[in-house]
């Protein structure tokens, strides 16, 4: 079982950790981890872990063990391997990280400024995107759509998490806005993002930044149709091209 150390601060660039297996590829099981997982269209985090008397080694994704108790580091092939029982201090690329979850939180907003369902989506570095399921005949209008995100953002709506069972959540299904990933349950309890008092309210495992305001300008690049009612909506930092 791995201590999912981003879950309460996803602010932490350092911890140090006891490693608990290694696998025959490789893979480093770890009792405690700053570094994200992949899942839920959230990359895993990268970086290095250092140990012993100076030996480092580059961490190129974190991903769930099979049943989802813990996290394995993946190392960079060639690289030095700490062994059984070590202790190693886990050091993640911040820059990357951060730019992942100010792009995380605008997709919750844009969710929010988008209220239909929600069939897909990816978190990028520089670039997210959420597919929406919408009526005949609904369309989605990108300066709008980008304008009423962009005031979301600057109201500097504060961030937070809670949790409940896994029967409250069965109790109430329209916090659950994606139509074809479910939160996961089984552990007793899920994590909700809460974004201001009542703006979103909504399962999710990734990280977060403290407030909306740590997010900056985004834009709406691009819808596309993916489908007869399939929408995906291109987001970015900054503002539109032809007004930078």
């Amino acid at each position: 079982m791995t201590e999912a150390l981003y879950l309460d601060n996803p602010y932490l660039e350092l911890a140090e950790a006891t490693v608990t297996a290694v696998g025959t590829d490789g893979g480093l099981w770890v009792d405690r981890s700053i570094f994200y997982p992949q899942g839920g269209g959230q990359p895993g985090d990268i970086g290095s872990i250092e140990w012993g008397t100076g030996f480092v080694s580059n961490i190129k994704n974190a991903v769930y063990s099979p049943d989802r108790s813990s996290i394995i580091l993946v190392p960079e092939e060639g690289h030095e391997l700490p062994q059984l029982g070590q202790t190693i201090l886990q050091r993640v690329d911040w820059p990357r990280r951060h730019a992942l979850m100010r792009m995380h939180t605008a997709m919750h907003l844009l969710s929010v400024v988008l209220p239909y369902p929600v069939t897909g989506g990816q978190v990028g570095v520089e670039e997210g995107r959420l597919d929406f399921d919408l009526s005949d005949g609904e369309t989605v209008e990108k300066v709008s759509a980008t304008e009423a995100l962009n005031a979301l953002i600057r109201a500097d709506h504060a961030v937070t998490t809670e949790w409940i069972t896994d029967e409250e959540l069965a109790a109430n299904p329209a916090l659950v806005k994606t139509m074809k990933v479910k939160p996961p349950t089984g552990a007793g309890r899920v994590r909700l993002v809460r974004i201001g008092p009542d703006i979103d309210l909504q399962p999710c495992g990734g990280t977060h930044v403290r407030s909306t305001g740590e997010i900056g300008e985004v834009h709406i690049t691009k819808i596309e149709n993916k489908g007869r009612i399939n929408r995906r909506v291109r987001l970015r930092f900054g503002p539109p091209a032809e007004a930078a």
